[in-house]
């Protein structure tokens, strides 16, 4: 085998960011892949060659695989790290890079056929003796089987796709008047996300955890369990909050999930990285779920508490090389929590966000703290792929150490011109329960209201922070007192101005604001006691952070707000930028409250429009396969008198 000198990462975002940083500290040459809208993506900027795939949709650019060969071909690439996600469980591309005479930084394509299908996975584990959750894993696909197999296993249950992760084609169903429309939502999107339809269910346990023991195997027959992870919290069965180890996990529990995880990867000669997960329930009994036969988001973690770089282990492996430590070797060192920064809305829904990067300052970096992105200020965030922006790493000696750490890290942490889950992890990781690691896949839901409260009015503190530090940051002869004869830097005796936030306006009065703006920081003293609240002007907001959270503060445009309430009165519009899958309905329908209207694709996700009361559809401004902006109008629904 000729020495690896090229690597290609066929992938985009944070990872690919994150896997060329290894190849480049190992002296690899990188070659990043992009779709014609991430040409000028951050994984694009630092790659040393980039191939431009075309298209928008994954489906067209980062899902064709002769077109990712071919860009190895024209890079001189060797290698292909196909990062998770897209096409990292995919056999055929491992089959496809092979026949290339590639090297594919990832199991057998036989592994990923045994593994990479979770039906596959959970019959081989049948034949192990590894308890499996009830459920049906068969190959039919109709409906009458799926009803009949909910039946037998008692709702509520869990759609999965068998080819997926991360949320993707995914539903839980609560009875059987669900089941039709869940199942078919969740089939489009496996088959939009992973090009293959075909689903399993199982039995939806009720306060399980979710703990996930890290397998790294050579080529040689050695394999490895690099500890576990705690991926407990999650929102849409999609991780948020991971860390390593598991909090209360006995060295018993670890030793008997990590020899089945072994024997597991073993058992079908498993090469790479791979995860095996498992549910946990209380009285210590574990469920093998499914197996991952790739690197993980979460990967980080398992990183900050063994010391050892795992990309670079798939690298080494990849070409030959035996794994460099016995088990008995596996350092176990502190604790370590990540959390997954989304560009989403979590007070609606967690819908993901799309737009404009106007502000991006990551934490400052220092011992026990990393950050893995795939943006910078400036960039776009588009409907076509997942949310996520990036993660936020914090090492401690301890858990609580790491929790602290990471907690300063979130609030030095400042993004502004689309909405993101900054103050909702804030909230998590602040939250006593999470402090005490009681921990389950329910710790969303049972403490929502904490979490997700509704958001009130601004306080009248709040307002007169935010008219000084507009103020003071605005260069002098700009805006609308640019004829204003009074204005001075130092703020003049009086003055008002009309701002707007969060949907909320106020008319600003500032008499001798005890505030001074020194760089991007606000200083506002208030009984002796002064505080700094960050402050940053630009592309015509003022973004600032009060108490934890980043507002966006705006002059109040009174045109603009009538045009925005004219635009919605009867009508139903999309809550983001994406694409119609489905129209249900048809003009001069009658429709209950509730009923299914429209269904929008965005960041690979089935988002369904409906009724908010009964009425007559008036009309309809879209169509199937038509790209959609947030906030157009879809349907105008007339109500029933």
């Amino acid at each position: 085998m000729s020495t690896l000198t090229t690597l290609l990462v066929a992938n985009r975002g944070e990872i690919a960011c994150r896997v060329m940083r290894t190849a480049k500290a190992m002296g690899l040459t990188t070659v990043a892949v992009h779709s014609a809208i991430d040409r000028d993506a951050r994984h694009s900027r630092e790659a040393d060659i980039c191939v431009d795939l075309g298209g928008s949709k994954a489906t067209d650019s980062y899902l064709q695989i002769d077109k990712l060969i071919a860009a190895a071909h024209a890079s001189g690439a060797q290698a292909i790290h196909p990062g998770y996600g897209f096409l990292s469980e995919n056999a055929g591309f491992a089959r496809a890079i092979e026949a290339a005479g590639l090297i594919f930084l990832g199991p057998p394509a036989a592994a990923i056929d045994a593994m990479g299908s979770k039906s596959a996975a959970k019959a081989l584990m049948e034949t192990a003796d590894v308890p499996l959750v009830p459920g049906y894993h068969g190959q039919a696909q109709d409906l009458e089987t799926f009803r009949a197999a909910c039946e037998r296993i008692g709702y509520p249950v869990l759609l999965k796709a068998t080819a997926g992760g991360g949320g993707k084609g995914m539903k839980v169903v609560e009875d059987v008047s669900q089941l039709a429309d869940a199942l078919a939502s969740a089939q489009r999107e496996a088959l939009s996300s992973f090009g293959n339809g075909q689903m399993l269910v199982e039995k939806y346990l009720l306060k399980p955890r979710h703990v996930e023991i890290q397998v790294f195997a050579d080529q040689h027959g050695h394999c490895l369990y690099l500890n576990e992870r705690d991926c407990s919290i999650q929102r849409r069965h999609q991780k948020v909050v991971e860390e390593a180890p598991a909090p209360g996990l006995s060295v018993e529990q670890r030793k008997a999930m990590g020899e089945a995880a072994v024997r597991a990867a073993k058992a079908i000669g498993y090469v790479g990285a791979g995860t095996v997960e498992f549910l946990l329930d209380a009285r210590g009994e574990f469920f093998f779920m499914e197996m991952n036969t790739r690197l993980q988001v979460e990967h980080p973690v398992t990183e900050a508490i063994t010391g050892l770089d795992l990309v670079a282990w798939q690298i080494r492996v990849a070409q030959g090389e035996a794994l460099p430590i016995t088990q008995e070797q596996v350092p176990l060192i502190g604790h370590a929590i990540e959390v997954r920064l989304y560009a989403e809305d979590p007070t609606n829904d967690f819908l993901p966000a799309t737009g404009h990067l106007a502000l991006y300052r990551e934490s400052s970096p220092g011992p026990g703290r990393r950050v893995d992105s795939g943006v910078e200020q400036g960039d776009s965030v588009s409907p076509f792929y997942d949310p996520m922006l990036g993660k936020l790493i914090a090492w401690g000696e301890d858990r609580e150490q790491a929790r602290l750490r990471l907690l300063s890290m979130l609030d030095e942490f400042a993004v502004g011109g689309l909405k993101t889950n900054l103050g909702f992890l804030r909230r998590i990781i602040g939250h006593p329960a999470f402090a005490a690691a009681e921990l389950d896949t329910g710790f969303i839901p049972r403490y929502q209201d904490e979490l997700l409260p509704p958001p009130g009015a601004l306080s009248e503190a709040f307002w007169q922070a935010a008219g000084a530090a507009f103020m003071q940051s605005l260069p002098v002869g700009d805006g609308p007192w640019a004829n204003n004869q009074g204005f001075r830097a130092g703020l003049p005796a009086e003055v008002s101005l009309h701002l707007s936030c969060n949907g909320q306006d106020r008319l600003v009065t500032l008499a001798g604001h005890a505030s001074q703006l020194c760089g991007e920081q606000l200083l506002i003293e208030h009984q002796g006691v002064r505080r700094a609240h960050l402050a940053v002007r630009n592309e015509g907001s003022l973004y600032l952070r009060w108490e934890g959270e980043m507002h966006d503060v705006r002059l109040f445009d009174p045109i603009a707000a009538v045009e925005a309430g004219q635009s919605h009165q009867g009508g139903l519009s999309a809550p983001m930028n994406g694409s119609i899958v489905r129209v249900l309905v048809e003009v001069g329908q009658t429709v209950e409250a509730g009923t299914q209207l429209v269904v929008l694709e965005a960041m690979k996700m089935e988002h369904s429009i409906r009724a908010p009361h009964a009425g007559v559809v008036k009309a309809l401004f879209c169509q199937e396969g038509e790209m959609v902006a947030e906030g157009s109008a879809l349907v105008e629904l007339e109500s029933i008198d």
